[in-house]
Formats: structure tokens, sequence, C-alpha cells
């Protein structure tokens, strides 16, 4: 069974779909999935059935200013800090307690997730196309500085020109091999979202705005699994960087896909995923 609805968390709405266990089935873990900048929970429903274990709940979250979710107009309400409180508000919410669930997240929602995952909440993080955040204090203010230019241009120039840009971008020109129905499923997505939320969303959660978890990671006492698409070299990179300075990481490189590997490889990925959570 499949639900769309609308929780309150802290001041906010926040949007999910979920997928139910089967009531003649045994309760699996809860897996929770967080999308990527400009996407949204819908993201995640075409693997909602490959990725789930006999008997799991899945619950996809729309981020703030993403999807159904609110878009307050302050940006400070974005921060990670805040991230962290509504997913775990809306979890509580739904019933699902602390040790019960996975968490799993891709590029932005990634960041989000690892973030969150030191809040001790969750049994295990998948993470793909992910990042802890710049270490370089330079770097990362040059990427502030970036991600707030590109949240002013998203508010002058309205979503179509954004989104014209952002599909452009190196980052995803693996994506060009997809088949035309799916890019241009995920165009309609991303036109989808409103303007005042991504720019929000870039000034309050953007990369440059992240605090930096490098430091962090040894503490880290979950197992955590590293997916990276091998023609993304960047985060192929930070992907290794990563495993080395967690306690309990499995990476995987994907052949064939590159940042957005569960949309490239959908396949392969539902099947790591799978099988990571059979282990937990």
């Amino acid at each position: 069974m499949r639900e769309n609805k609308l929780i309150n968390s802290n001041g906010v709405q926040i949007g999910i779909i979920q997928r139910d266990a089967t009531p003649d089935t045994t309760r699996a873990a809860t897996l929770v999935l967080l999308h990527g900048f400009t996407g949204s929970a819908a993201n995640w429903e075409p693997l909602f059935e490959a990725i789930a274990l006999p008997g799991m709940r899945i619950i996809a979250i729309d981020m703030l200013g993403h999807g159904r979710s609110s878009a307050p107009e302050n940006p400070e309400r974005y921060t990670m800090q805040h991230c962290q409180a509504d997913i775990l508000a809306v979890l509580t919410e739904l019933g699902v307690v602390s040790g019960e669930a996975i968490l799993l997240g891709y590029s932005m929602g990634g960041r989000i997730a690892l973030y969150t995952a030191f809040s001790r909440f969750f049994r295990a993080l998948i993470l793909e196309s992910a990042s802890p955040g710049l270490a370089d204090p330079v770097e990362r203010e040059r990427r502030r500085r970036s991600d707030l230019a590109l949240a002013a241009s998203i508010e002058q120039n309205g979503i179509a020109n954004f989104v014209a840009h952002w599909e452009q971008l190196p980052l995803f020109a693996s994506q060009s091999n997809l088949p035309i129905e799916i890019r241009q499923a995920q165009q309609r997505q991303r036109l989808s979202n409103r303007a005042q939320g991504l720019a929000n969303s870039l000034r309050g959660v953007g990369t440059g705005e992240q605090p930096s978890l490098q430091d962090q990671l040894p503490t880290l006492a979950i197992p955590v699994l590293l997916i990276a698409g091998e023609l993304d070299a960047k985060f192929c990179t930070i992907a290794r960087q990563m495993e080395q300075q967690l306690p309990y990481a499995t990476l995987h490189i994907v052949p064939g896909a590159g940042h957005t590997v569960h949309l490239e490889q959908p396949d392969l990925f539902a099947q790591l995923v799978k099988q990571f959570c059979a282990k937990q």
C-alpha cells in the first residue's frame, strides 16, 4: 500500500510518500529515503518494489523547499539542524522508533543524511554520491558565494531557465544516455519546484553552508554503504576518502553510472541497497 501525505513538523508541512509493509509479512527494517537538490520524494517511487525487502516499510521525504513540503521565506529555516529535526519529527509522527530505520540519501540528501546519522537514531546509513562537506574554509566560502549567486539567479530568472542551466552541468553529462522518456520525466519533476524553495535550500543547506563533518566520521559507529558511479570521478574520490575514515564502511563503485546511480543503473543500485539492508 502506498500513501502520499503531508505531516506537520516544527511549524512547516513535510510531504512524504510511504510504502507500507503488507499485513501478512514479518516486519523488516524501515528504509528512509532523501532526494537530491531539485528532486522530490517522487524520484524514489519507481524503485520502491525493487529495493524493498519482504515486510519493509519505505518512507520517502520531500526536503524543505522541494516537492510538496513547505517553502518558508526565511533561509535560516533550511539549515542542517532544522533538516535533522524535521526528519526525526516526521519519523516519530509515523511511529518509527530509534534503532529501527536505515537512512539513505542521494547527493544533497546524502549530505543531510550523513549529518542526521550523528543523531544516533538510525541503525545504518546508505550514501549515494554524497560528501561530508568542505574542510578548507577558503573553499567553503567560495562555494557559499557561488550558492548565493545561484539562489539569486533562480529567483530573478525563474525555474525554467535554472533547470535548463542545471541539466547542462558536467555533473549530469552521463544522463544523456538515458531514454528520452526518463529524462523528460525528471525535467517535469524539476520544473514543478518553486523558485523560493530551491533558492532558500541553497542558502540554508548548500554545500557552502554545510558544516564540515570529516573529523567526525571516525565516530560514526554504524554500518555505512557508500555508492558512487564510476563516471563521476569527483565523488568516487570523495567516497574512497570517506571509506578510509568511517569505521564500518563498504564502498561500491557502480560501472556505467555517473552522479545519479539510482537513475542510470537502477537494477545494480537496487541490488546493492537490498543486499546491504538484508544484513542490518
